[in-house]
């Protein structure tokens, strides 16, 4: 369902991504609103599923893992089992940021984040590989990262 946005929504929406913890008085401000008038719309994007959840986001580096790798997953069969199988299973890797299945030459592409080389490793050869449905994977090691957000552009 597309949902239609005020220009009031949208910069609600597009100072949240940047700070989500900015103040309903402070959001107000810039939209001419009320705080409670900023909390209704609020709420009402949240219920039409336009904010799906509230997070903070973590600088994984500061954590000790230095390693971002996309790698390309190719699957045995395509039947819906296996693919089903790979979908369930994959929610367990917490190295797995993010899971995408696609088109092209292979099945899924993964955003996978590691420790080091090793730590790539060891989640290549006794986690993913092992998965009955796996038939192959290439991986590409990060050498910068240009550009990386969460944002959706909703002004201009």
């Amino acid at each position: 369902m597309l949902i239609t946005l005020d220009n009031k929504d949208r910069i609600l929406l597009t100072q949240l991504q940047n700070d989500a913890r900015m103040t309903s008085t402070e959001l107000g401000k810039l939209v001419d609103l009320s705080p409670s008038g900023v909390q209704k719309r609020m709420h009402k994007l949240e219920e039409n599923g336009l904010i799906k959840k509230y997070t903070a986001v973590i600088d994984r580096k500061n954590l000790g893992f230095d390693l971002l790798v996309f790698v390309h997953v190719t699957l045995h069969g395509h039947t819906p089992e296996s693919v089903a199988d790979f979908d369930r299973d994959i929610q367990d890797m917490s190295e797995v940021l993010e899971c995408h299945r696609v088109t092209g030459g292979a099945d899924y592409l993964l955003k996978v984040v590691v420790r080091d080389h090793e730590h790539l490793d060891q989640f290549l050869m006794t986690r993913l590989l092992p998965m009955p449905s796996v038939e192959r994977v290439n991986s590409n090691l990060v050498l910068k990262e240009v550009k990386e957000t969460t944002n959706v552009g909703l002004l201009g």
